[in-house]
């Protein structure tokens, strides 16, 4: 699963052709949360609070780019990098 920002500790990563609802994957240590790019919303999994928080700053900057890389995605394009928090 390609890695596309990295920050605190925060890993995110997105799959290439993955499953709806469009998402990305946040890892910190040993906990990982599939987080909905539509809305920010956690769609599975759990992340410390500090760790929730940061992630949410981040996706709130950069939820276009976001959204771009799903549909590279979806289209079997390489993704971007998303300049970190």
């Amino acid at each position: 699963m390609p890695e596309i920002s990295r920050f605190y500790g925060i890993v995110i990563r997105m799959n290439t052709n993955d499953h709806p609802p469009p998402h990305f994957h946040a890892y910190y240590a040993e906990q990982e949360a599939l987080v909905d790019i539509r809305n920010g919303a956690i769609h599975r999994g759990s992340l410390p609070p500090r760790a929730l928080r940061l992630v949410n700053e981040w996706f709130t900057l950069h939820q276009g780019e976001l959204q771009e890389n799903w549909n590279r995605a979806e289209a079997e394009l390489p993704l971007l990098s998303i300049d970190p928090l």
